[in-house]
């Protein structure tokens, strides 16, 4: 296995080469679609001439790439006509000697809802999005007007908008119902040697709930099977309200566990190769259970294992403040009483013998 130093390392370089060859690729997307529209309307001309819209989408696509990729990728325009044109686009802005005939242009906080809009719903088209703003704001506005203001802003089309949804846009759209899980191995020492113990976890990531499903020294897809059917067991299963699990692409991830999942409404997603940044939530829970508990002690067998995980989930529950939904615990527990709230004496709440410690506000 690679150090984790090393690991990180080839992450970052292979997530910037493909953050560089999906500039390219954008590009020459752009570039062939203009090629076609115009071939498509092509006339005797020697010379080919381009729209201004035609000149604003390649200028906007072809000043994300660097220098040298714009000499490799552009065929029909020179580099310098691409920073021409882009510098062009810019001062338009600013320029305010530009007078067009015509209607006036809707007021800023009209275009700035038609693109917010268009942004967080990638599938409303020109018309849902008149329609919303028709019907639900009282603002009248027509069809073309919406399609000039997004062609303005660079935002495509619906159909080509869907098509370039981010991970960050699928993780917003099923927050309430998304879970991942993943491994942590774990060293014991055992009458034999050291054993590796491989400790499985699920984690609901709206709420950072950790659910320990099962540790096993030598995982099989037999017991993984069992594993997916503890999941989604409709009366005590810790996914019983989920819709997709994430997942890396670690062949103890079955075909078995996966087909069992969908029987109670679970869809897997498993994350790009190499791509630990996919999974933060489960990498983090990771990485807070060796710090904060299993670094400090010296395992003695499968026994000794599941009371630390045991104590220290249960701790992580009930008694953890989290960063991540605000400083509040996963599961408050219910006020006594006798609570004094502010004016109760302190109390500390101790496992592990004093390595995790809750205070609180002990009844008079």
């Amino acid at each position: 296995m690679l150090p984790l130093t090393l690991q990180f390392l080839i992450a970052m370089i292979a997530s910037a080469i493909n953050e560089r060859l999906q500039r390219k690729l954008d590009y020459a997307l752009e570039e062939v679609r203009v090629v076609n529209e115009i071939l498509c309307a092509a006339t005797s001309k020697n010379r080919i001439s381009f729209t201004p819209d035609q000149r604003r989408r390649l200028a906007l696509a072809g000043i994300e790439l660097t220098p040298k990729e714009r000499r490799n990728c552009c065929q029909i325009i020179k580099p310098g006509t691409i920073l021409s044109w882009f510098r062009g686009l810019a001062a338009r802005k600013y320029d305010s000697s530009q007078r067009k005939t015509g209607r006036p242009r809707k007021a800023r906080d009209i275009r700035k809802l038609v693109v917010k809009m268009a942004l967080e719903n990638l599938g409303w088209g020109y018309t849902k999005i008149r329609d919303a703003l028709r019907t639900g704001l009282k603002i009248e506005i027509v069809r073309t007007t919406v399609a000039d203001i997004l062609a303005e802003e660079g935002i495509e089309p619906a159909p080509e908008r869907e098509k370039k949804r981010t991970w960050k846009q699928f993780l917003k759209m099923h927050w309430d119902t998304l879970y991942a899980c993943d491994f942590c191995s774990v060293e014991a020492l055992s009458p034999f040697g050291t054993v590796r113990y491989m400790v499985f976890f699920v984690i609901q990531l709206k709420t950072r709930a950790v659910e320990v499903a099962g540790i096993r020294v030598d995982p099989d897809g037999e017991w993984m099977k069992q594993m997916a059917r503890n999941l989604v067991d409709p009366v005590e299963g810790f996914l019983r309200g989920a819709t997709h699990l994430i997942h890396d692409r670690d062949p103890l991830f079955t075909e078995g566990f996966a087909a069992i999942l969908p029987a109670g409404g679970v869809e897997c997603v498993k994350i790009p190769a190499q791509s630990p940044n996919c999974n933060p939530h489960a990498e983090r829970f990771v990485k807070t259970i060796r710090c904060e508990c299993l670094n400090h002690f010296i395992i003695f067998g499968e026994r000794h294992l599941r009371y630390l995980i045991k104590e220290f989930v249960e701790h992580y529950l009930t008694e953890r403040f989290h960063q991540g939904i605000g400083g509040q615990l996963i599961r408050n527990q219910p006020v006594s009483a006798n609570d004094n709230g502010a004016t109760g004496k302190v109390a500390c709440r101790s496992r592990l013998g004093g390595l995790l410690n809750y205070y609180h506000r002990s009844a008079a």
